[in-house]
């Protein structure tokens, strides 16, 4: 490790730009070379009589420019000097993808800092974590699941709990579990894509039900119950992808009504369920005996992650699908699940889940700000937007005129089960993308929004 101490007083700029620019002058001189070590950030705090977050914003940004890498357990070590890339003259330098629904990205050195410390906390115990483990989740991952679990008012026995690799390979696992190629389950006539690829993968078939502003209609539930004989009701109640509504306490009481007279099976994706501070009662609380509920942390935490939570209905449910789950995927990784449990136990979680919500509703408010009135739907803590497209626009001409800038959407025909999509389209204001570049991305929308297709695609 380098005794390396920069002189701030060379610089007028803020302390951590100061840093990163003398990180990047020190390697140009050669005072740092390539693989050399940082001091620890904490160290080099009280050596310059500053404040830790400064310094650690220093360090970020000076990732940022690809000047030096964080190892995990070991430190930060010098990089050397990004070298120039050509311009391409086929691509945009400033192209922005809106299609992915993912959370704001933390961009807090001393949070990001924080969850540094939660990984190198786990290493500790890093060769135990690369051995196999049984499926479903050790004692202490079981434990911290029921903790964060029981923010949704659910505290089910720890036998009908289990840690799963991903909200999506639990959702493989149940409906390969309750229904055989033919069986239909029923859904929102708008559902999430991946719910369908599963579907057709397992050679299930999805019936789309008509919705309303507060969800699927429980009449045409009922409807569809006697004609198709379903196996199940996928739902995903609370800030659906992609319409972005939650459904209100009173339509979960009578959809589970008519669930539970037909003794229907409930599948709740809950992936979205931890962002309001005050949610609604989940479904698997109002009807436990029917619910598989699914928690994933990819929404509320990070995709990276790949873990999920999932309350079975009854402990003798939860055999087959152990099973059907140890032949698919072994067991969730074991170093993924020590640090989610890591993070619920010392307050990052929640921690990151406050970013998460405080940075979604500003993209939301700037949203809101700038496309015309009326043009789209979305809740103050939804990670997109469901733009309703006013005539003549098209889904397919609008998307195609977003994408001819670099702006990447998805029509609505990824999400419709029906074959009749409306002419909509989802735009998602999360992920890595800044604030800045969703603000110039949203008022090139709102251009195109406020004027016909032949005006909005005029080229000079």
């Amino acid at each position: 490790m380098l005794d390396w101490t920069p002189d701030l007083t060379r610089s007028d700029k803020p302390r951590y730009l100061a840093i990163a620019d003398l990180i990047a002058e020190d390697i140009r001189v050669g005072r740092l070379s390539v693989g050399d070590r940082l001091p620890p950030q904490r160290k080099l705090a009280d050596r310059l009589e500053i404040d830790f977050t400064t310094v650690a914003r220093g360090y970020v940004e000076a990732q940022k420019r690809g000047l030096v890498e964080s190892r995990v357990g070991q430190g930060t070590f010098v990089r050397g000097l990004p070298r120039a890339e050509p311009r391409s003259r086929t691509t945009r330098p400033d192209l922005v993808d809106l299609s992915m629904n993912l959370p704001p990205e933390p961009d807090d050195p001393e949070l990001i800092a924080r969850m540094q410390d939660g990984l190198a906390e786990i290493s500790r115990d890093l060769v135990a974590l690369l051995r196999y483990q049984s499926f479903g989740g050790a004692p202490a991952d079981k434990d911290a699941a029921s903790a964060w679990l029981g923010r949704r008012a659910l505290v089910p026995a720890q036998e009908r709990v289990f840690v799963t690799p991903g909200a999506h390979a639990a959702l493989v696992g149940i409906f390969s579990l309750l229904a055989k190629p033919g069986d239909v389950i029923l859904c929102e006539a708008l559902t999430y894509p991946g719910a369908r690829s599963i579907a057709a993968q397992l050679g299930i078939q999805l019936v789309g039900l008509p919705m309303d502003r507060d969800g699927i209609d429980p009449d045409a539930l009922a409807d569809a119950v006697k004609r198709f004989a379903p196996k199940a009701l996928y739902l995903n109640p609370t800030l659906q992808n992609p319409t972005t509504l939650t459904i209100p306490e009173a339509r979960r009481a009578a959809i589970v009504a008519v669930a539970r007279r037909n003794g229907l099976k409930i599948v709740e994706d809950d992936a979205y369920g931890f962002i309001p501070s005050h949610g609604l009662p989940p479904l698997a609380a109002m009807a436990p005996d029917l619910t598989w509920h699914v928690a994933g942390l990819a929404k509320c935490i990070g995709a990276g992650l790949r873990a999920a939570y999932v309350i079975a209905p009854e402990a003798r449910a939860g055999w087959p699908f152990a099973a059907a789950m140890r032949a698919a995927n072994v067991m969730a990784s074991p170093l993924t699940v020590a640090l989610a449990t890591r993070w619920i136990e010392d307050g990052t979680a929640d921690t990151i889940l406050r970013f998460i919500r405080a940075e979604t509703a500003a993209r939301q408010e700037m949203a809101a700000a700038i496309l015309p009135e009326g043009s789209f739907r979305a809740d103050p803590l939804s990670f997109n937007l469901w733009v309703e497209l006013p005539e003549p626009w098209t889904r397919s001409a609008f998307v195609g005129h977003m994408q001819s800038t670099g702006i990447g959407i998805v029509a609505s025909d990824a999400f419709s089960t029906d074959g009749n999509p409306p002419e909509a389209a989802r735009v998602c204001l999360g992920g890595p993308v800044s604030r800045d570049k969703v603000r110039g991305a949203l008022e090139y929308m709102a251009h195109a929004l406020s004027h016909s297709p032949a005006v909005a695609s005029t080229v000079l």
